[in-house]
């Protein structure tokens, strides 16, 4: 292994880092960017099992907030059903991740046609959502009925094509159900522990016994640079989604998206 790969394992570590809590598609970006670098791991575990570094970033800015949960579960009904509001989300990917896995790491991701249109599909309808005279009936997270969640976690199964954003499915549709833009945010934020802790666990046991020294030495740098650059996005982002809504998320979308159809045709 020479040093271009570490380089590599670093700079899409920075990517995963980036993009994973903003709607425009961590796996998407880290596909074209792996595409352009010619950089593969076995199995193509790389992109999904970095993720953790930047479930841990959530972890730590979120610390006090889900150790007061952890500690009012047993006496509070708020507690209880927020948490199990987020466990009733996450169900519906767990589902059909699980079923439909092989499908997604085989086809899905080797199809950088289907990763740009993706990207710049749900780029014009999160332009078109953000512009919609919604009024929101839920500003706290922990006001969502379960009804909602549930709701919001079958929206967050449409990432399971690579370039639609986990973050932007489910933020969409968490708004055009009535939430306001910054609780979207944060609903997504507390989804994405439990939904890519589960991605991180399956994968690397579907994957553990393929993967090489090599392979592990890549994943823990784009681990660790995934966390340090999520942490600068966790703890800065509901600020900036509360001031300039996601439009600039959207236009990054149709941006990559047309430039990446673009140099597909052309090197057709």
């Amino acid at each position: 292994m020479d040093s271009f790969q570490y380089l590599d394992a670093i700079i899409l570590g920075f990517i995963e880092g980036l993009t994973e809590f903003i709607p425009v598609s961590s796996t998407g970006h880290i596909l074209l960017a792996g595409e352009l670098l010619g950089f593969k791991t076995t199995g193509d575990t790389f992109p999904v099992l970095i993720q953790l570094g930047a479930v841990l970033a959530v972890l730590s800015v979120y610390f006090g907030r889900l150790w007061h949960l952890a500690t009012t579960l047993p006496s509070s009904a708020k507690s209880r059903r927020f948490v199990g509001g987020i466990l009733l989300a996450f169900l519906p990917a767990a589902v059909i991740g699980a079923l439909a896995h092989d499908f997604i790491k085989t086809v899905l991701f080797d199809s950088p046609m289907t990763i740009c249109v993706a990207l710049l599909v749900g780029g014009v309808l999160l332009l078109v959502i953000d512009r919609l005279p919604l009024v929101p009936r839920y500003r706290d997270v922990e006001d969502y009925p379960l009804s909602l969640c549930l709701k919001i976690g079958l929206f967050q199964c449409l990432a399971m094509i690579p370039g639609t954003s986990r973050s932007g499915a489910t933020i969409a549709g968490a708004l055009l159900m009535g939430t306001d833009k910054r609780s979207a945010a944060e609903f997504s934020f507390f989804l994405a522990m439990p939904t890519m802790a589960g991605a991180f666990a399956y994968d690397l046991l579907k994957n553990r016994a393929l993967l090489t020294m090599d392979d592990a030495t890549l994943i823990a740098i784009g681990f660790v640079v995934s966390f340090l650059s999520a942490l600068v996005v966790v703890k800065s982002l509901l600020g900036f989604v509360s001031r300039y809504g996601f439009a600039p998320f959207a236009w990054w979308r149709i941006v990559v998206g047309a430039i990446g159809i673009g140099v597909l045709l052309a090197y057709r």
